[in-house]
């Protein structure tokens, strides 16, 4: 028996006799044998399996500011792990030999949900984070290592694109802890042109967990030169965050490289992401970031009401730290929203690899 082959729930069968996914809006139509764009996600006797349980491409322990997560435990560890596949197209992805991979091959390593959550505890991980490629598109795996990971006490992250069902998504949001979900740009052109999706069901998903989970929500997007990075793109995408999702969901504005199929665009400016941030906060989103530079005043955290700066980052390595038990500024007692211990772990910016498979 494939222990790496599970039967799923969330797929309906067509009057063609085509099975219908049911996990993204992009409802992959199957023959015997075909699968999804995902790639993971195959019919297989007359009915959708995931076929890439347990197995992992690499786990490693990273900081949880690498995810990118500001005001989650600031300083703690977090084992990380994907798999392969994914239900985007993005013509930039950054993670491209991991996310468009069609070869079994990558997934070199294995682990049960049970063997994840021991490995966290044993590496005194804050938390276990789903990244590299969407967990959305292993959802199953994704629920059984969240289940044993609340056994064990260790908190899960899911680092995700958004692109998925009403149903899967209560089901998936309901067993994480915390979340970045990219908003990968504000135009339907974007979505369509350069990730072969919508934007719409982002959006939908995005106004879901932030009101109707306690999962905590940050958000990232990639700035690409001449795609998304427009003052105009940049003042309607941070007002509708301020206003759908309120003014303290954390905005992390992030560099582009040539990767993928955009080896040909330029890698973002600097000075782009400290624009999206002044942007940001003009727009009255109260935590705003640029991350993938050398840029420790736009990684730093900054009171919304007196401007003192409370955590202070460079890279990955925790300085200044001026937040009460409670997580209130130290100098005028202002809630800093996020989840936050007495003290900052000291995990820095180390990153080790593990091999779990016994």
């Amino acid at each position: 028996m494939d222990e790496t082959v599970v039967s799923t729930k969330h797929w309906h069968a067509l009057e063609d006799a085509r099975l219908q996914c049911d996990v993204c809006p992009r409802h992959c139509r199957l023959r015997e044998g075909q699968r999804g764009l995902c790639y993971v996600r195959q019919r297989l006797d007359d009915e959708i399996k995931l076929v890439s349980y347990g197995r992992s491409s690499g786990f490693c322990i990273d900081p949880v500011e690498k995810k990118p997560l500001n005001h989650f435990y600031p300083g703690s560890s977090v084992l990380s792990f994907g798999t392969a596949g994914c239900n985007l197209a993005c013509k930039f992805c950054q993670n491209w030999d991991m996310s468009k991979s069609r070869e079994m091959d990558t997934l070199a390593d294995a682990a049960s949900p049970q063997r994840l959550a021991d490995a966290a505890v044993e590496q005194a991980a804050r938390s276990i984070a789903f990244t590299y490629n969407d967990p959305i598109i292993f959802l199953e795996y994704a629920l059984d290592v969240a289940a044993a990971c609340r056994d064990a006490g260790v908190k899960t992250i899911a680092v995700t694109a958004g692109y998925v069902d009403p149903e899967p998504r209560a089901e998936f949001f309901a067993a994480m802890d915390a979340a970045n979900i990219d908003l990968k740009a504000f135009t339907e052109r974007f979505y369509h042109k350069i990730c072969g999706g919508h934007l719409a069901p982002v959006l939908e998903t995005l106004e879901y967990v932030k009101h109707e989970t306690d999962t905590w929500l940050e958000l990232t997007t990639l700035l690409i030169p001449g795609e998304n990075d427009s003052d105009a793109e940049l003042e309607a995408m941070t007002a509708w965050v301020a206003e759908k999702l309120g003014p303290d969901v954390p905005m992390h504005f992030t560099a582009f490289h040539p990767d993928w199929k955009m080896r040909d665009v330029p890698g973002t400016p600097a000075e782009t992401l400290s624009r999206a941030r002044r942007i940001a906060r003009q727009a009255g989103v109260h935590y705003a970031y640029t991350g993938n530079v050398h840029d420790p005043d736009g990684a730093s955290t900054y009171c919304p009401d007196c401007n003192a700066q409370v955590i202070e980052r460079d890279w990955y390595v925790l300085g200044r730290y001026e937040l009460d038990s409670h997580a209130h500024c130290r100098h005028c007692h202002t809630l800093i929203e996020g989840h936050f211990d007495a003290a900052p772990g000291q995990f820095g910016p180390r990153r080790i690899p593990l091999r779990l498979q016994r």
